[in-house]
């Protein structure tokens, strides 16, 4: 290769560099722009809950419910819903993030208007504001804007009319806004527009109010007096008007609540055949005009409404403290779980509020996911993932017969170590006021790999009493039966109840045809005091070899979880570690769940 030719190569090779690490500073600009906004968003604004925001850290691996692009250059999607946002939103902070796709900020305490160089964010495709205290009028909207969620908040004037064709989720509802609905809007449904002054399709036709009204002679000097047979006329007209409005008001009154009769009926079947046990449809309290209502949380895989929910096949999976938990088939490929709570003492707003903050938290590995839920006056529903294996109270109870495959001592302590991960996560993320509540084997479900995770969580707060049910009180710690409150201390106790079920083989609950409750920590304490400890374990896990060492060091936790003076108890991530340390990580007999580095908590 001549001279010429190879200065002309290194010319070529030295320019692509240059324009590639041009490419490198220019992209860690942006990304560092764009860093340097949110922070300033998050020092103008208060947060009742921490965020982990830090400019020593990475923004698109570390920072709590920041989504950066593949390539890691540009944040694409703020998610902080129910974080205790207060206050209002400044200008140059969220609006200069100019590859902003996705803003989620709803059921947080944002007020003020919103600034303009937010609305104009040239890429925004999403905003979600719901339940917040935003103020001001409508007047401009990204163009290319596919999702919009403005309901529950406090904005006035008239709806203007926007050019926005790519539209598919909107909803204003429950504001101040007055005027017609302009004609674009009008394909959205009436739920889309309620709670304001509007008029216009789909709500009610706009009227206007007839001006040319005479005037009132002011120079007058007699005022004629009615006759008596015109006030008798006006008094008996006046009569039968009443009379028909009356009459319509009943009318209406009863052809509402038979339409609300016949909406949501389903299919339940019973879960064993020949049992025949009568169940309520889950849909029996849905009310028509609340259809559109099933709450899914962002970034949830399913696709379907309240209607196709109600149409679905469903079969009793059993009846809990809280309510009645159904499996529903929607089709082949889609199968969840529909919880049908009872006797919620707290109104909509603040069920709706609880319900964000659970579906955040539920976002681990080790908890039963919230995909959704349904609040009306008469009916409040929970939609989760549906978990194959079924609940680890059918594996160690269930079917002890000829047959039956027991489950060994390697997935008794996998899922007890992904119990208290998932309980430690609640601890820790939910706050010192946050507990589970209700602790117990037949609240853990299973994946198809024995993966245990925590169903029910969030429950407990939005109950008017505490569960008397027998099969609760087993688990229950001694200061829950006095006080009626739960702890961090008390899930810890519920904890140690679990962890003895698990060594043992026996439930905290009467036996069939018995309604004593079952001390199970104070059985476990007497045998282990006369020394007999080996008669204390599963008859399933004596049959092992070389695993007893490791059943009595797990008994040692589970009596220390159990110690009447909750002070003494450990905290979880203290039980986390102790469990942990049974066995080495590097230990070829026992591999943690993949699952336990997938999980980028949002909600800090």
């Amino acid at each position: 290769m001549n001279n010429p030719m190879k200065l002309q190569l290194l010319s070529v090779t030295t320019f692509i560099l240059l324009l590639y690490n041009c490419h490198v500073t220019i992209a860690d600009l942006d990304l560092n722009s764009d860093a340097q906004s949110l922070l300033n968003f998050s020092s103008s604004v208060l947060h009742l809950r921490k965020l982990n925001w830090n400019s020593s850290n990475p923004v698109c691996t570390t920072w709590v419910g920041i989504k950066c692009n593949d390539e890691g250059t540009r944040v694409i999607a703020i998610h902080l819903p129910g974080v205790g946002l207060f206050g209002q939103i400044p200008l140059n902070t969220i609006g200069k993030l100019n590859k902003l796709k996705i803003l989620s900020l709803r059921s947080n305490l944002l007020s003020g208007t919103l600034p303009n160089d937010l609305l104009s964010i040239p890429s925004l495709q999403s905003i979600y504001l719901q339940h917040n205290n935003f103020s001001g009028e409508i007047t401009t909207l990204p163009s290319q804007i596919t999702a919009l969620d403005l309901s529950s908040n406090a904005f006035s004037g008239n709806i203007p009319e926007l050019n926005l064709t790519r539209l598919r989720v909107f909803n204003i509802s429950h504001n101040m806004l007055n005027g017609s609905i302009p004609v674009s809007l009008q394909k959205f449904p009436v739920s889309s527009f309620e709670g304001n002054s509007l008029c216009g399709s789909p709500l009610s036709q706009c009227s206007s109010l007839n001006t040319d009204v005479p005037p009132v002679p002011v120079n007058s000097k007699k005022h004629k007096k009615l006759s008596i047979g015109a006030i008798v006329g006006i008094a008996v007209g006046g009569f039968f008007f009443l009379l028909l409005l009356v009459a319509l008001l009943l009318f209406f009154c009863c052809l509402k609540t038979k339409k609300e009769d016949s909406v949501g009926e389903l299919k339940v079947q019973a879960v064993a055949p020949g049992k025949n046990e009568k169940s309520d449809d889950f849909g029996s309290g849905v009310q028509a005009a609340e259809k559109n209502k099933l709450v899914f949380f962002e970034g949830s895989v399913y696709n379907f409404d309240l209607e196709d929910l109600l149409r679905a096949s469903a079969e009793v999976l059993g009846k809990g403290s809280y309510g009645t938990a159904y499996k529903a088939i929607l089709d082949e490929e889609t199968t969840v779980v529909v919880k049908r709570i009872r006797e919620v003492g707290v109104p909509k707003k603040d069920f709706e509020q609880h319900m964000e903050f659970v579906g955040q938290l539920g976002r681990h590995p080790n908890i039963v996911p919230l995909c959704a839920y349904y609040y009306s006056k008469d009916e409040k529903l929970l939609v989760y993932e549906y978990m194959h294996t079924g609940s680890l109270s059918s594996l160690l109870h269930g079917n002890r017969g000829i047959g039956r495959t027991p489950l060994d001592w390697d997935s008794r302590v996998k899922i007890t170590l992904d119990i208290a991960k998932g309980l430690a996560h609640i601890h820790s993320e939910g706050g010192a006021k946050f507990t589970h509540g209700n602790i117990k084997s037949s609240n853990i479900l299973l994946t198809r790999d024995l993966d245990g995770c925590v169903s029910d969580l969030g429950l407990a707060p939005l109950m008017t009493a505490l569960p008397t049910k027998s099969r609760c009180i087993g688990y229950f710690a001694p200061e829950v039966l006095e006080t009626r409150k739960f702890t961090h201390k008390s899930d810890v106790y519920s904890f140690g109840v679990l962890i003895l079920e698990i060594l043992t083989g026996k439930a905290p609950i009467p036996s069939s045809g018995q309604e004593e409750v079952v001390d199970l920590p104070r059985w476990v304490r007497s045998v282990v005091r006369e020394e007999w400890t080996a008669e204390v374990f599963d008859m399933e896990l004596m049959k092992q070899e070389h695993v007893e060492e490791e059943m009595v060091q797990m008994l040692q936790i589970g009596l220390a979880c159990v110690t009447k003076v909750p002070d003494m108890r450990p905290s979880m991530d203290e039980v986390v570690k102790m469990i942990a340390d049974l066995r080495p990580l590097d230990s070829s007999d026992y591999r943690p769940s993949s699952d336990d580095n997938r999980s980028n908590v949002v909600t800090p």
